[in-house]
């Protein structure tokens, strides 16, 4: 049955609704496919439901053809297998919580690999069972401190999550990469830029991951890439390493007086005005800068730790906390307060060190009640640096890495800046932002070992499963599909996503207009094309055109004063090009138009494997 704007349960707006950022926030509201509910809550409207709909189908088919199989699982799920697996904690303060009337502990899925491990190990019991996978399309829930841009950063979405269960890590990397192909194969066919990264796994877990980027300047991540291919989300760039230098013959640290140089800047310019070097100027390079940050586990216990890195490189917070170097599950880590350096009166601001030596070294001696300190990877053994002396006004030169000062460990801590080496040596770093529409899993045997999940081998001994997950964020996914395609006037969707495949908008008030926008309408649903009938009667043709084009379907006709020549207007919106057609011929080009649509949506899955390939 066509779509009727007389009855359909739409309302276009001319205004934007109050604090939307972005265009797919924007858009989707004043065309009538959403509404908001409260901060990062959304209502779906049919117009919504027929787009998301079409994109669901589509991951539908994918998953299907990597031949995993559909479930469905509550939404609301009780505590006790997130506390076994651990997450309970380490989700933090996203996690909703509740309770029954019993009082037992509930919480809003945020996510659900606990709850497919516990019905696989339910109904499965050998490895003859396996290999498996399975997934749903489910609405989750997560308690985000700053909900933004409408769809690309709610409270509440709808998430695609698909679990692979095999015997052997062998079983793993081919279901694995069944996934990666049926994602890339899902993008193409979606018609959205998508460029795969490596990623950290954070508190998922696991040996290896991947995100698939949208890129775009509204995307809240940062990635890289380089000409030669390497791309990865910022916070799982490895720095290349430099090799140790020897020491023996390096000078001794001693300690000079530095006033008013709290500032890297400020020490530098002091460091070669009064203790040059003979060989070359300083630079905020022979610097080490040592950052006081806080850390928020996920039981809420605060620690004050300390990154030493290079003077002319400054902490990115959310690449550090993505490193799993802070502890586990999933971390927050702020710049300290005045009140944190108050409590540490060792530190003394703008001239924190490690110390002389190790005999007296103030951060990072295991196995004492010292800050922990973690180095950035270059700061390798051998090196010399100028650093705090823990003394106001003064500094140490000449410290070496290894002799003078050792650490907790390593952290890739420090910003990527463009024109860094890409680590695997495929040229300069450019950075760029993205939206994550989903990211791929190996998870390994983390959540099968927490909830026993194993099965009998070959040789009857019970093994552990090695598993998969599998996520693409599907209300994101729209929201992105909305800031690819849309103009100014409004949204404008490929062709076989749109909420009906034509949009007949009958132009005028004669009785022979309406006739033939309902007879046109009917011979193309006999073609099975899906029709968007602005069939108001009270409504001038300007408004209707108008709302055409905020709601964005691209094909367009327009049944108006050249019907009495025997011609309507036919308007396709993607390439901005208007057309008179004959009526007798405007119902099979349009058939045949939206045909073709849809088969080159479904061949660019082909060419975008073949594309990644060859890269």
């Amino acid at each position: 049955m066509a779509l009727r704007m007389s009855s359909l349960f739409v309302r276009t707006q001319k205004e934007d609704p109050v604090g939307a950022e972005v265009a797919s926030h924007r858009l989707l509201h004043r065309a009538g496919y959403i509404r908001r509910s409260a901060p990062g809550i959304y209502t779906w409207l049919p117009l919504g439901l027929k787009v998301l709909g079409k994109i669901e189908a589509i991951v539908r088919e994918e998953m299907a053809t990597a031949g995993s199989q559909e479930v469905h699982f509550p939404g609301l799920l009780p505590a006790d297998p997130y506390r076994k697996s651990g997450r309970w904690e380490a989700f933090g303060p996203d996690l909703f919580h509740l309770k029954d009337r019993r009082d037992n502990d509930y919480i809003l899925a945020p996510t659900h690999e606990e709850v497919f491990t516990l019905l696989v190990k339910d109904l499965y019991s050998s490895y003859k069972d396996l290999p498996l996978s399975i997934f749903q399309v489910q609405t989750k829930y997560r308690d985000e401190a700053r909900p933004r841009a409408g769809l690309l950063r709610g409270r509440e979405f709808i998430m695609k999550d698909a679990y692979s269960f095999d015997i052997d890590d062998a079983g793993l990397d081919a279901s694995y990469e069944a996934m990666r192909v049926a994602y890339l194969r899902a993008f193409a066919r979606l018609g959205l830029p998508c460029l795969p990264v490596k990623a950290t796994p954070g508190a998922m877990g696991g040996s290896g991951t991947e995100e698939f980027i949208y890129p775009s300047e509204v995307g809240e991540d940062t990635f890289v890439r380089s000409p030669g291919g390497y791309a990865a989300n910022v916070e799982a760039v490895t720095s290349i390493v430099p090799e140790t230098i020897p020491y023996q013959n390096s000078p001794a640290a001693h300690v000079e007086d530095t006033p008013d140089t709290p500032t890297i800047e400020s020490l530098v310019d002091a460091a070669n005005a009064n203790h040059p070097r003979e060989d070359r100027a300083w630079t905020a390079a022979d610097t080490l800068k040592n950052v006081v940050c806080a850390v928020t586990h996920p039981d809420g216990t605060r620690e004050i730790i300390v990154i030493g890195l290079p003077g002319d490189r400054d902490v990115d917070l959310d690449r550090a906390a993505g490193t799993g170097m802070l502890g586990n599950g999933e971390v927050d880590l702020e710049a300290a307060t005045a009140e944190d350096l108050a409590a540490h009166p060792e530190l003394v601001k703008g001239y924190i060190g490690p110390g002389l030596n190790l005999d007296n070294q103030l951060l990072g001696l295991e196995g004492t009640s010292k800050l922990r300190f973690l180095l950035d990877p270059r700061v390798v053994e051998g090196t010399r640096w100028i650093t705090g002396a823990n003394e106001p006004g003064r500094h140490v030169f000449d410290l070496v890495a290894g002799r003078d000062f050792i650490a907790d460990g390593t952290i890739e801590s420090a910003e990527v800046v463009l024109g860094d080496p890409a680590p695997d040596g495929s040229g300069p770093l450019e950075l760029a932002r993205g939206v994550e529409i989903g990211q791929i899993f190996k998870l390994g045997r983390k959540y099968a070992e927490a909830l026993d999940l194993k099965v009998l081998d070959q040789n009857g001994k019970a093994t552990t499963v090695t598993m998969g997950s599998y996520g693409l964020g599907v209300t994101r996914v729209m929201a992105c599909i909305a800031e690819e395609y849309h103009s100014e006037s409004g949204l404008l969707w490929p062709q076989h996503l749109a909420p009906a495949d034509v949009h007949i908008i009958a132009a005028g008030k004669g009785e022979e207009i309406a006739e033939a926008a309902e007879t046109m309408t009917a011979e193309l649903e006999a073609e099975g094309i899906t029709v968007l009938l602005d069939d108001r009667n009270k409504v001038s043709p300007g408004f209707k055109f108008a709302d055409a084009e905020l709601i964005g379907i691209p094909t367009v006709i327009v049944v108006g004063r050249g019907l009495a020549e025997g011609k309507v207007e036919v308007r396709d919106r993607l390439a901005d090009e208007k057309s008179e057609q004959p009526v007798a011929e405007v119902v099979a080009a349009t058939v045949a138009t939206v045909r073709a649509a849809y088969a080159k949506a479904d061949a660019a899955a082909d060419e975008a494997l073949s594309e990644t390939s060859a890269r």
